[in-house]
């Protein structure tokens, strides 16, 4: 297949750039199927700021106001929420990331004592508070 250099338009500043046959040929090996939109300068322009952002890769503009589904306090969130999905404020997520992060412990709490949790937690539901009350 022969390449050809060919003018584009840039969408961004409207100026005429050259789409190198050398060009054509690495969109045609990396299986591209458009042509570029934006002259290098744009491109370059745009790249910048991309990485001008807030340092996290996140793209700045995308916050959307809500309302907390646990406490229902108005909040902001990083992301659009989807629906049937809850949204929880800063204060509530945290909360409940301590509450996961101690169901682990205690998990693990029990399997350093050679017991697994499944067994021990067993145990547990089969005693009686008669029995409680003897072991004390």
């Amino acid at each position: 297949m022969d390449f050809v250099d060919r003018t584009l338009k840039c969408v961004e500043c409207g100026k005429d750039f050259v789409f190198t046959a050398g060009e054509q040929l690495f969109f045609h090996d990396k299986q591209f199927s458009n042509d570029p939109k934006r002259c290098k300068d744009c491109k370059n322009k745009r790249s910048a700021q991309r990485r001008r952002g807030d340092g996290t890769g996140r793209r700045s503009g995308t916050e959307t106001r809500t309302q907390c589904s646990q406490c229902g306090i108005e909040t902001t969130v990083p992301f659009r929420p989807t629906q049937g999905r809850p949204v929880l404020c800063r204060s509530c997520f945290q909360i409940q990331q301590q509450a996961a992060s101690g169901a682990t412990a205690s998990q693990s709490a029990a399997e350093q004592n050679g017991v697994p949790a499944e067994v021990e937690s067993a145990a547990l539901m089969q005693t009686t508070p008669d029995a409680l009350a003897e072991k004390q």
